[in-house]
């Protein structure tokens, strides 16, 4: 299961140097995959025969595979799975996940990745925070989502609202920087700082020992972390404080646990919307991965983030000239140690219906013989 360079956020071509990413079966067959996690989707969404492959998600090396891949993922609670004889790359942030097609198999695999550190609930939140999501239906890929959202809450017979996660804790936190920038800095100096001590160190050090001092390749990406990195004066005790603020207030707040239905609200977020990334695009060079998305808010927050396929949309490919398919997903996030009640609702959607298990090949809803006809390991 192939993934990129110490599971940096490479993007195929531009970055991955020493050998290819994984070829993404879906549409045209040249989109990107995602990383980290590349391998793992790739064969997920190829094979028939593989229905659960395992990944790390440290910023979103697994929800990227299975957003542009069509696939169910989870990111877990931070610290519910082990991650003992695992390298660690920023143990702040570090969890392990899986990609899967049928929500049931997924589920099921979770409960023996997890053992005595889940709990598997069925009493659901009544109350639905969205992020960002459309309501019109402006496209094929909006109406997928708007759909899902209408369909889930009435399974939940609950009240769906709009929540701005940036607008209420600038609100509620006037001393310091926009959420943009608080985090920002915030997330850089963690993947970075504790990046630059765990692995460049050490690897460096291994090297020039048995290579009489040289130095090893490495790929732009990681290079240009490590290099940020260390040219900052802000301490990893900085960037920990930060995080902590946020989860502080994230927990507290839409991501508040329940007694009853172990989180209060089920928040939802646009996962992907049938966006094209090619292979063959030239591109500027890495830079660090700055920029608050929906998409951190689990990592900082240290709550489940699980990812679920909607359908697809179509677009026009520059590769074959024709109309081809890409995933629509959708991530949902709750409290945390929730995971056992979203995996619980993600099989009662599947049961009733509202999800369904993600196809191998060209199409996620489909099927199909997929157009480039390679493995995982990029062979013909």
């Amino acid at each position: 299961m192939i993934t990129s360079q110490f599971a940096n956020g490479e993007t195929a071509t531009a970055d991955w140097v020493d050998y290819h990413e994984s070829f993404n079966p879906r549409g045209d067959g040249y989109q990107d995959t995602s990383s980290s996690s590349s391998g793992g989707g790739a064969g997920t969404a190829s094979y028939s025969w593989l229905d659960v492959s395992l990944g790390s998600d440290t910023g979103g090396s697994v929800r990227g595979p299975s957003q542009v891949q069509g696939l169910y993922g989870n990111r877990p609670s931070h610290g519910l799975v082990s991650l003992d004889h695992v390298m660690p790359l920023s143990p702040l942030l570090d969890t392990p996940g899986l990609l899967a097609r049928n929500p049931r198999i997924w589920k099921e695999a979770a409960q023996a990745m997890y053992g005595p550190n889940i709990s598997i609930t069925n009493t659901y939140p009544t109350s639905i925070q969205t992020l960002e999501w459309p309501t019109e239906a402006d496209s094929i890929a909006d109406q997928l989502l708007v759909d899902f959202l209408g369909n889930v809450t009435k399974f939940l017979g609950a009240k769906a609202t709009a929540y701005n996660v940036s607008a209420e804790f600038d609100a509620a936190n006037p001393e310091v920087a926009p959420l943009a920038t608080f985090m920002n800095l915030t997330y850089a100096l963690l993947i970075t700082k504790q990046q630059t001590e765990l692995v460049k160190k050490p690897f460096y050090a291994d090297y020039a020992k048995q290579h009489n001092g040289r130095l090893p390749f490495v790929n732009p990406v990681p290079l240009a972390r490590w290099g940020w990195g260390e040219n900052r004066t802000e301490t990893l005790q900085d960037g920990i404080a930060n995080k902590t603020m946020f989860q502080t207030w994230a927990n507290e707040t839409f991501l508040a646990p329940s007694p009853k239905t172990c989180s209060e609200s089920l928040v939802m977020y646009v996962g992907s919307t049938a966006r094209t990334l090619y292979r063959n695009t030239y591109r500027d060079a890495p830079g660090i991965p700055l920029g608050f998305s929906n998409s951190r808010i689990s990592v900082m927050a240290e709550v489940p983030d699980f990812v679920v396929p909607l359908g697809e949309a179509p677009y026009n490919s520059t590769v074959t000239g024709h109309v081809e398919y890409l995933p629509v997903t959708a991530d949902l996030l709750a409290a945390k140690g929730c995971d056992g009640m979203l995996f619980s609702l993600i099989a009662d959607l599947y049961d009733a219906g509202i999800l369904k298990e993600s196809k191998a090949g060209k199409s996620g809803v489909t099927g199909g013989e997929i157009l480039l006809r390679r493995d995982v390991f990029g062979h013909e």
